[in-house]
């Protein structure tokens, strides 16, 4: 409402808090500006995620919250760039580090000084391989795009056109490592023909052994209910699915029914409607099943279980298929987590439709060694 109600922004205010600070990280956005306008003689700024995309995350944080310790924006990035050129960022942003350091109080629920109670998170890739029928969608899609590449190189497409054909080739390759018939929309789902389908029902045969409660996260609305009947099938029991188109009103019943004891075995839920504001500490697993590249967004929606009240530890499983660009693009978030771990926990995003053609095709074509 900042930018709507001006006279927020006439008062002296004693104290502002921003909770959840993540939302002013992008520093050019009207809400963003009319936060840091706002007169107090005391700021605080709360977030999990200070760095979301980039280090502009925290510069933009820290101008609401300290105006004026980081300088200006573009003197900012083109700190940034000289540190991230040095040989050894991890010792090069040593010296930024020092210099917030006095202004960040940082405590993690890891933490057992911070709750003592709490049990531990174990994070594992689970590394499933194409079936045959998708290792050859993959790469008739990879020839496609290489071929689009070239032609809209030649006829000099825009920066947006060729950003678009990228993108849409990626989640297209991203559905054929679901499974072929999400990228064919042929409504079949024959479990075989998709690795990652053969590599749930592993990982659901020991879970339901055991009695233990999963949820299952996918950015597709669309294999929401898929998963769900191939679910119910290995549990023997009906689960529960919710995704954006989800009555706001029934979602608090669907919780209070994953939570009461002898609920339903597992929970599927689309990563923009359920990665956040949702408390279901019955669940002992995590599955992603597919990956959403920013490592911020994926551990909010593994603390729908690993939070306060969680009584037992929990298994987080990364569904990665082998030799793809989903193998490929995990390293490359692992190596940039390092570069901001160094500074400040946090994660980072890839740019995907910035790298050249020749660094796209490299990222998604299939590597025949890593398949055997």
């Amino acid at each position: 409402m900042l930018h709507r109600i001006t006279w927020l922004s006439e008062i002296e205010w004693g104290c502002v808090i921003a909770d959840e600070a993540q939302a002013i990280k992008n520093a050019d956005t009207r809400q963003s500006r009319a936060a840091r306008h706002l007169k107090a003689r005391v700021r605080f700024a709360l977030t999990g995620t200070p760095v979301e995309n980039h280090l502009g995350d925290l510069w933009s944080i820290f101008d609401f919250a300290c105006p004026g310790l980081l300088g200006s924006q573009s003197q900012f990035g083109a700190t940034v760039k000289r540190l991230e050129g040095r040989t050894d960022a991890r010792d090069g942003y040593g010296a930024l580090r020092t210099l917030i350091g006095p202004y960040l109080l940082r405590r993690c629920k890891t933490d057992k000084a911070v709750i003592a109670d709490l049990p531990d998170k174990i994070e594992v890739r689970a590394i499933c391989d194409l079936s045959l029928r998708q290792a050859k969608l993959y790469q008739q899609h990879v020839e496609f795009l290489a071929a689009a590449l070239k032609t809209a190189a030649q006829e000099g497409a825009s920066a947006i056109d060729r950003r678009g054909l990228v993108l849409s080739s990626l989640m297209k390759l991203k559905q054929i490592c679901n499974h072929p018939s999400q990228y064919e929309n042929d409504n079949q789902y024959v479990p075989g023909d998709s690795g990652k389908f053969e590599k749930l029902r592993e990982l659901v045969e020991t879970i339901a052994s055991r009695q233990e409660r999963l949820l299952v996260f996918t950015q597709f609305r669309e294999i929401t209910d898929v998963l769900q009947h191939y679910l119910s099938g290995l549990f023997r029991r009906q689960g529960l699915v919710l995704h954006g188109d989800t009555p706001v009103s029934k979602r608090k019943d669907m919780v209070d029914d994953f939570q009461r004891p002898g609920g339903p075995p597992f929970f599927v839920l689309s990563l923009k409607a359920g990665g956040t504001g949702l408390n279901l500490t019955r669940a002992q697993h995590v599955i992603h099943f597919d990956r959403w590249w920013n490592p911020a967004v994926e551990n909010q929606a593994t603390d729908r279980a690993f939070r306060i009240g969680q009584k037992n530890n929990v298994m987080v499983h990364k569904f990665v298929c082998r030799g793809t660009l989903e193998e490929k693009i995990d390293k490359m978030i692992e190596s940039k987590k390092a570069l901001a771990d160094s500074l400040i926990a946090g994660g980072t995003e890839i740019s995907l439709t910035e790298l050249s053609n020749e660094e796209l095709l490299s990222l998604v074509r299939l590597d025949i060694n890593s398949l055997w």
